[in-house]
């Protein structure tokens, strides 16, 4: 779970308006206790209404609710827009949660801005070759960059040369038509780019540590600035 995931979710367990225990905030959100502090703390520091302390519990004092997110009509625009191409040509779960995001966009938004997304008229389509398998390996290879676990590929070139590859996945590159996984090849000890429609197998492995010469900012700077 992605902090800022956590924190909403935290706010919205003690809202309940009892008091939580670290230990309980703890096992609800399967982190260490030590994390639950360091957040707390984090949302105390943001005038987060909330009181108590380590080895009492916590409880947020009642009427806190977090503030309305407020969009131009461009940024409707965009939203709506940029949720409907991901629906189409992101992975299997992000079309989901894509589609779960534009209900929760028109549930949520004020008049005229519900209106204006309901007008919306950028739309995009799944193509026929971006297929099931391709687009579960897009959630597969999102889910390893976030978790920084190492990935081993069963990959073909643009030869059709098979090859097999333990990589570093450091991120997925969207080139209009197809997607790319960028990441430090061991084999070749390099950063190299794989097409995801070109992966016929892949196996995760264990975490990869980090390392500042291996990154995603030391890629783009060497090869795009």
């Amino acid at each position: 779970m992605r902090r800022a995931d956590r924190l909403l979710r935290i706010i919205d367990i003690l809202r309940g308006g009892r008091l939580v225990t670290a230990r309980e905030l703890a096992e609800t959100l399967e982190i260490s206790q030590r994390t639950v502090y360091r957040d707390v703390a984090h949302l105390i520091g943001n005038r987060v209404p909330i009181e108590g302390e380590a080895g009492m519990g916590y409880v947020m004092r009642a009427g806190y609710d977090l503030p309305p997110i407020m969009f131009s009509q461009d940024e409707v625009v965009a939203l709506v827009g940029g949720i409907r191409l991901i629906r189409a040509w992101g992975g299997t779960g992000m079309a989901r949660a894509a589609e779960a995001a534009l209900d929760k966009i028109a549930a949520v938004l004020p008049e005229p801005a519900a209106a204006r997304a309901g007008s919306v008229h950028v739309h995009a389509f799944r193509p026929d070759h971006l297929d099931a398998a391709t687009t579960d390996l897009i959630d597969r290879i999102e889910r390893a960059t976030a978790e920084g676990l190492r990935l081993t590929l069963d990959y073909a070139d643009e030869a059709g040369r098979s090859t097999r590859r333990d990589v570093r996945p450091l991120g997925l590159w969207f080139w209009g038509t197809v997607w790319t996984l960028v990441g430090w090849c061991e084999l070749r000890d390099d950063f190299r780019m794989f097409r995801v429609d070109r992966i016929a197998g892949m196996t995760e492995g264990p975490p990869f540590p980090v390392e500042s010469d291996k990154t995603i900012e030391v890629f783009r700077d060497r090869h795009y600035e």
